[in-house]
């Protein structure tokens, strides 16, 4: 559907220039821009592709996360700075929406509609004459043609512009990075690292008070415990209790070692019951099991995570994010996440844009958690690390504020 102008033509617009009625020039204002979604259905989909000119990709939501299709979705585009949008021109795939929204909001919070309807028909939509001002640039899908969803081949706005550019911290790694600026590795980025890591497993920033905390969430993976979340059915809480006792051997929890090697790979208690709970809170009044778990989740999970972050040419949110990715998934889960994101998108390290490729992680590292059902609550992601990547926070900087299930932490250090 072209609406004031006919597709042909929207055909012969210029990539970055176009003559509106009246001849004032309208600017391109989104292209290339940070962009987000409320879901992604692959990491071959990606939410960035709707706003990055190639012919042949384009974003899909999410197929049933909203009930067959049936309801809303949204794709979230960051001009920069607060924007004049005149002209909106959506390109449909075969999943469109029948009733749609576009949005405007200097904040990313407040919305007021720019354009409405419920009588759409797929294709291309020129809307033209329009009268709104945000930074954000947002269209809101409420009802789909088909139960297979939404999705955009192309979605552009043009203004009177000209186009702000993209801010300094979106960039790659070496423009405008602020003295702040440093590796995971630096004790106040690692210390910020720990508390948002806790946030999540432990509800609390304090991750120094959960060396005693352990529980079964029901999960199938039994017991988990400590710092980050060890479990019995994963392998990583028998090992630490090994390098425990080898750096301690007269130690409370030595003796439920033959049982923490019988349930490894399931969600048994057998032999660990009842004693192994008041066991693990015992031992960690041990300073030896607490250091223990520090070196064990550095050597396992933070040190490869932030290793393979920076031979990717990514910064301290970067980092985070793959060290997050490897306590749940695992280094190989990281290893696999990662590999598919980089089938789609560059890296920084390879030539790539850093927002645009964390954003196709993060994207790959919500799907990947959708099919699990223990994780299939995604708010780490998508209020916590979507959150900070949305500020341009790349190197962690504070202050920063988050939600986690419902919980809103805040760091001002």
């Amino acid at each position: 559907m072209a609406l004031g102008g006919g597709i042909a033509a929207v055909l012969c617009i210029p990539p970055a220039v176009s003559l509106a009625a009246g001849g004032a020039t309208d600017f391109l204002l989104s292209v290339g821009h940070p962009v987000l979604a409320s879901s992604t259905l692959t990491v071959a989909w990606l939410a960035s592709s709707a706003v990055d000119e190639a012919s042949g990709t384009r974003w899909a939501s999410g197929a049933g996360v909203s009930g067959a299709g049936a309801g809303t979705e949204w794709l979230r585009v960051d001009l920069g700075a607060g924007q004049e949008v005149t002209r909106v021109r959506l390109h449909w795939a075969t999943a469109y929406a029948k009733s749609y929204r576009i949005q405007l909001s200097d904040n990313g919070a407040t919305w007021t509609d720019a354009y409405r309807t419920a009588d759409g028909n797929g294709d291309v939509d020129d809307l033209r004459d329009l009268k709104g001002r945000g930074r954000y640039l947002r269209v809101l899908a409420t009802q789909a043609a088909k139960p297979s969803g939404y999705s955009l081949w192309d979605v552009r706005a043009y203004g009177p512009g000209p186009a702000s550019r993209v801010p300094e911290s979106y960039k790659a790694p070496g423009a405008g990075v602020p003295p702040e600026a440093a590796d995971l590795t630096a004790a106040p980025k690692k210390e910020t690292a720990m508390e948002l890591v806790s946030s999540a497993e432990n509800s609390t920033l304090d991750w120094r008070s959960e060396f005693g905390y352990i529980e079964d969430l029901g999960d199938g993976r039994g017991y988990t415990g400590g710092i980050v979340g060890f479990c019995s059915g994963t392998g990583d809480m028998l090992s630490l209790v090994t390098d425990y006792t080898s750096r301690q051997p007269s130690n409370v929890l030595a003796p439920y070692l033959p049982a923490l090697r019988a349930v490894d790979g399931t969600d048994s208690h057998k032999g660990l019951d009842p004693g192994f709970p008041a066991a693990w809170r015992a031992a960690a009044k041990d300073p030896v099991f607490r250091k223990t778990q520090e070196d064990f989740r550095d050597r396992i999970y933070f040190n490869p995570a932030v290793r393979l972050a920076q031979t990717d040419g990514l910064r301290a949110l970067g980092q985070f994010a793959y060290y997050d990715a490897a306590v749940v998934h695992g280094v190989s889960g990281l290893r696999s996440i990662r590999e598919q994101t980089l089938r789609a998108r560059k890296a920084p390290g390879q030539g790539g844009d850093e927002f645009v490729y964390l954003s196709a992680f993060l994207d790959a590292r919500a799907a990947e958690m959708r099919r699990e059902a223990a994780h299939s609550d995604t708010t780490r992601v998508d209020t916590a690390q979507r959150v900070l990547l949305n500020d341009s926070n790349l190197d962690l900087i504070p202050p920063m504020t988050w939600q986690v299930y419902g919980d809103t932490y805040t760091i001002n250090r």
